[in-house]
């Protein structure tokens, strides 16, 4: 078992307080998870560099990050939260059955829907009406949402199977199972590379699909035992986890990310209309790939706070450790952008021609922002979901939406800035606001855990 969440603790003499939670321990729940997203980011610059040496490279990362990608993340968005849900639900056999009841409804349904979109004339109503995606764009990503068919399914039970993972102390199975997922996909780029027959598009999309599925059936496996041993036999919830309890508690955070992906195709649609179209969509998966990496520290983090915030004493270290995330994300991101780092990146590493390669540099500035943002979002959003205050989770996306969607009507409005840059402009800001009213929910949270904090104890501290 990982010495992370579930390591017995012998009880506290009587009358003495419970230990307070360390930074240690902190970071060994977090490294894991950290390090699960770090390779799961490595996943889409992997898929850029290897699309970009294919034939018609801008073509096809045009249809995978202006139409395939956004489509299939807004029609999955119903069971993005299922992780963090989880964790934070999954505590008895009872809670884990009914959150696996409402995993395999929502599969089911959301599949149904990718497959409408996919395979019926509602793919050019949604990809040329609504999107407006450039002509030569549309049937590539046609051809790609069809091969992602088992993305979503294969996403909502692998989320649903980590969460408990790392509820009941097993977080590293979650980097194992991302290296699974890794290997799956470096396989199919590396035959799809050396084979160089099949489109960019198709070389990606399978890879991708190829790579949920294995990382799935992993952690199918790997949940076994714990849901055997542990699950199983653990107490029974004071006031048991019903489907409906459940569904009230997840609904919120359901709603939180269908709008936040509303912004990717509400993005490819407002970049599709703006100055250098075809450009911009074609380098947006790179710096999309680029940026997720120097966020995934903090992305990982959200797990850490919902798994963590009600145990004593958990707000310093907590609140320690955000800064530290956010202090050393944000610099990995400025050492690239100031750097030769970004023209390597852009160029050698992502394979981009020069032209395109100078336009992704120039726009990651607009992007320095999110990696710190990201941190602070998973600190609040994390005490949010710990204390089952969902709803404000859903505001602070609606906020972002709100700011995002209206700084990118105003560059089409205006029609003079190049939409790559308008794009970054808007997500970034969109998450400052963001941030601010997950701070101004959260308020009570802190609060309450400052209330119920023990004497600081300096040997705690490490």
């Amino acid at each position: 078992m990982d010495s992370t969440l579930a390591a017995p603790i012998s009880p506290p003499a009587e009358d003495s307080p419970p230990p307070a939670l360390s930074l240690s321990r902190v970071a060994q729940t977090w490294w894991p998870l950290a390090a699960s997203w770090l390779l799961m980011a490595v996943e889409l610059p992997l898929l850029s560099a290897v699309m970009a040496r294919l034939a018609d490279p801008e073509t096809h990362l045009a249809a995978y990050g202006g139409v395939v990608f956004p489509l299939a993340l807004i029609i999955e968005a119903p069971i993005i939260m299922l992780l963090a849900s989880s964790t934070a639900l999954s505590r008895d056999w009872e809670s884990y059955q009914a959150g696996r009841r409402y995993m395999l409804w929502m599969s089911g349904v959301l599949t149904a829907l990718h497959v409408l979109v996919a395979f019926t004339p509602l793919y050019d109503l949604v990809v040329v009406g609504v999107i407006g995606a450039p002509a030569e764009i549309v049937e590539p990503a046609r051809i790609g949402l069809r091969i992602m068919t088992p993305w979503t399914g294969s996403i909502a039970y692998r989320r649903f199977t980590q969460g408990v993972l790392i509820r009941f102390g097993h977080s590293r199975a979650v980097g194992i199972g991302t290296v699974v997922r890794l290997a799956a996909v470096g396989t199919v780029l590396a035959v799809g590379y050396t084979w160089g027959a099949l489109p960019g598009i198709v070389v990606g999309t399978a890879a991708v699909t190829v790579g949920v599925v294995a990382e799935a059936i992993y952690s199918g496996l790997r949940v076994q035992p714990v849901l055997r041993d542990q699950v199983r036999n653990a107490p029974k919830a004071a006031q048991p986890l019903t489907l409906q309890r459940f569904i009230e508690f997840y609904v919120p955070l359901a709603m939180t990310s269908l709008l936040f992906l509303m912004v990717q195709p509400l993005g490819s649609a407002t970049l599709s209309r703006m100055p250098r179209a075809l450009e911009s969509l074609a380098v947006w998966p790179v710096i999309s790939g680029l940026t997720f990496m120097t966020r995934s520290a903090g992305v990982a983090y959200n797990e850490v706070v919902v798994a963590l915030a009600d145990e004593p004493g958990a707000r310093r270290p907590l609140q320690k450790f955000t800064w530290l995330l956010i202090g050393a994300s944000s610099l990995v991101l400025l050492l690239i952008a100031g750097t030769p780092l970004s023209s390597l990146w852009f160029g050698r590493v992502s394979g981009l021609r020069p032209e395109l390669a100078a336009l992704g540099a120039s726009a990651l500035w607009f992007a320095l922002p999110l990696p710190g943002l990201g941190a602070l979002l998973s600190w609040y959003q994390g005490l949010l979901v710990s204390s089952r205050r969902t709803r404000g989770v859903t505001e602070a996306v609606a906020v972002f939406l709100l700011v995002a969607g209206a700084i990118l009507t105003g560059g089409v409005i205006w029609g003079q800035a190049t939409g790559l840059y308008v794009g970054w402009v808007a997500f970034s800001l969109g998450t400052a606001a963001q941030v601010l009213w997950l701070a101004f929910r959260a308020r009570p949270v802190l609060a309450q855990l400052a209330a119920a904090e023990p004497p600081l104890n300096p040997a705690a501290a490490d």
